[in-house]
């Protein structure tokens, strides 16, 4: 605004309330004088120590006040005043100082206010801030009914669509009463380079935004919202993350392996179909199963107050093809736990192992399939020592107590609700110390077919729980040893019931036949 249109419009200003004001105002002023004379007059007549003289009273006919046209006079040239100080600052002090003084007019004005605002900022120094990401999850399913624009995602990795805030939108809400305000903040800044939860920490990815949350709220509930409101929001995110969650199948990165640095997992999402109404197993074995995951999972205060890691070891042993690996993938669908499959041979030390553990999630299965061929845990050492002793470097393995003390020691509490499991198909081979209570905690013989697996297979790829069939196949699964997956894959070959089945019969009676001629023959 021109220096001339300031002027003009504090001259129209000051006619409009003079032509409009002042008289009304003197008028009024004078009456009131007037009266208040005449009735002080009127009390102190018939007193006895009034003065006998008429006293004139110079205070009252004499006050100077000030007129409202001054009043309204100074008030617009304040106005115009201010109007023009904020068009100069527009037009001629630079950004950062613009900003440094509305941070302070900001900080004046919040001194006098009731409100009082908490920062959370996405990052703290080069590391993610948890309470950023909380928030970030919590307000998710709570986006402002009245906000006209807001962000709805589906990264490649994921299979739910996502919707969260809006940069600087603001929404509401509420907690025991309390109103509480959030607002997304971004803002540009130059770029830096920071590390996180996607981002390699010895690669880290530039940065040229800076967000953060503002919560707002009546100062009084100070106390309330850093004690209760703040950690329920922390829970509460678990919850949403739990309900959107994407189950994913963690494996090692070789090159990470290798040089020993940055992110050692890599993933793909976890699909596979299988749950325990589809497993090839016993009921009561199966039921046994979902009550003992169950039980481990409701029971964090009482391993907390027992002194006890929150995990649970489990030992799947059985020839090959009776759905040990069906089975790891029922219990990862059942529980909503992400899946880290462990390849022992690719670990270089003891060390490196225990550095794969902390990098793991909570909630989730850690897999060491087939531990009696992964690695000859018993003479380890003593086959570095051959080594070296004839001139050679020996590599470093992982040996039996290093994997003790992953399994039951120290670094096995580095985490919450985890499952270990272990798969082999000879027992016998593995060290007893491996198989103790408190290192592998239920062992669960994978057997061959069963009647009553066959049935469930039956009810899983054919629709059918009964057929004039089942009698003749059930009496020669129980002479014969076959594994579910061989009876799961006669059954995939034709959909019609009675034909799967006949060639299934088919199948049972050429493996009598081998069979009866291998004892021959023996």
């Amino acid at each position: 605004m021109e220096a001339s249109e300031l002027r003009d419009l504090r001259s129209t200003t000051q006619n409009f309330l003079h032509n409009n004001c002042v008289s009304q105002s003197t008028c009024r002023l004078r009456r009131t004088n007037d009266l208040a004379i005449k009735n002080f007059s009127k009390r102190t007549k018939n007193c006895p120590h009034s003065p006998k003289k008429p006293v004139s009273y110079p205070i009252m006919t004499s006050l100077q006040m000030p007129s409202t046209k001054t009043m309204i006079s100074t008030a617009a040239s304040i106005a115009t005043t201010v109007m023009l100080i904020r068009s100069v600052a527009r037009d001629y002090l630079p950004r950062e100082l613009q900003h440094y003084m509305f941070l302070k007019i900001a900080s004046l004005s919040s001194y006098f206010s009731n409100q009082l605002t908490l920062v959370i900022d996405e990052f703290e120094g080069l590391n993610h801030n948890h309470l950023f990401k909380a928030a970030q999850v919590f307000l998710r399913p709570t986006v402002s009914p009245n906000a006209k624009t807001f962000r709805v995602t589906m990264p490649a990795k994921e299979n739910k669509i996502s919707i969260s805030m809006e940069r600087n939108q603001e929404l509401t809400d509420s907690f025991k009463g309390v109103v509480l305000n959030w607002k997304l903040v971004s803002k540009q800044v130059p770029s830096k380079y920071v590390s996180g939860p996607d981002h390699d920490p010895y690669n880290p990815a530039p940065q040229s935004e800076l967000r953060y949350f503002e919560l707002s709220f009546n100062r009084k509930h100070k106390e309330m919202v850093l004690s209760s409101y703040l950690p329920y929001v922390i829970e509460k995110s678990k919850e949403v993350k739990e309900e959107t969650k994407t189950l994913k199948l963690h494996t090692l990165k070789y090159d990470r392996v290798i040089r020993g640095r940055g992110e050692p997992w890599q993933s793909v999402n976890l699909d596979h179909p299988a749950t325990f109404d589809s497993l090839a197993m016993d009921s009561e074995a199966k039921m046994a199963i979902m009550e003992d995951l169950e039980r481990f999972v409701e029971r964090k205060e009482y391993y907390r107050k027992v002194g006890k890691a929150w995990k649970r070891g489990y030992l799947l042993f059985g020839p090959p093809g009776t759905g040990k690996s069906s089975l790891i993938a029922a219990m990862a669908n059942y529980l909503n736990f992400d899946v880290y499959d462990l390849e022992l041979t690719d670990v270089r030390s003891n060390s490196q192992l225990r550095k794969l553990l902390i990098t793991t999630e909570n909630r989730s299965i850690l897999v060491v399939e087939d531990i009696d061929c992964s690695i000859e845990l018993q003479n380890r050492l003593a086959e570095a020592r051959a080594r070296n002793h004839h001139g050679r470097s020996a590599r470093t393995e992982v040996t039996l107590s290093g994997l003790l003390n992953f399994i039951d020691g120290l670094w096995s509490s580095c985490g919450d609700e985890r499952i270990i499991v272990f798969t082999t198909n000879h027992k016998d081979r593995l060290d007893p110390a491996l198989l103790r209570p408190g290192r592998m905690d239920v062992h669960i013989h994978m057997s061959f077919c069963t009647p009553s697996g066959f049935r469930m297979l039956s009810s899983t790829y054919l629709g059918i729980t009964d057929h004039f069939l089942f009698s003749d196949i059930e009496k020669l699964l129980e002479t014969l040893t076959v594994t579910p997956a061989e009876i799961g894959e006669q059954l995939l070959k034709n959909e019609d019931p009675e034909t799967s089945l006949r060639g299934l019969i088919e199948l049972l009676e050429k493996k009598k036949g081998e069979s009866n001629q291998e004892n021959k023959n023996g």
